[in-house]
């Protein structure tokens, strides 16, 4: 019995690894253009640059309370992610995901 992983796995999971490792799955990506990897990197770079821009005006704007909640929603939505680039799964981050397939069609 063999565990064959799928091509564009591991730049799938890497793109997970907060936004600078979407940077490097979506140079990874470059060469070997592949489906799986670029569906996941659209969507890691989405729940990255949403939670990024959401903190920078939670923090300013908002009480701590609130910081707390953009903490566990971006935590679930990147576990999702994560989780199903580990299952070699192409499912969509809940509510927004179409939208970053959507929105970040330069990554190729």
């Amino acid at each position: 019995m063999t565990n064959r992983q799928p091509k564009g796995q591991n730049a799938a999971m890497i793109s997970y690894l907060t936004i600078v490792g979407a940077l490097i799955a979506m140079s990874m990506n470059s060469h070997e253009k592949n489906a799986f990897a670029r569906f996941h990197i659209r969507q890691a770079f989405g729940v990255h640059l949403i939670f990024h821009a959401l903190a920078i005006l939670v923090s300013n704007y908002l009480e701590f309370l609130s910081f707390g909640i953009l903490w566990l929603v971006y935590l679930l939505m990147w576990g999702h992610g994560f989780w199903n680039a580990i299952q070699s799964k192409m499912t969509l981050t809940p509510f927004i995901g179409s939208y970053f397939q959507k929105w970040f069609t330069f990554i190729n």
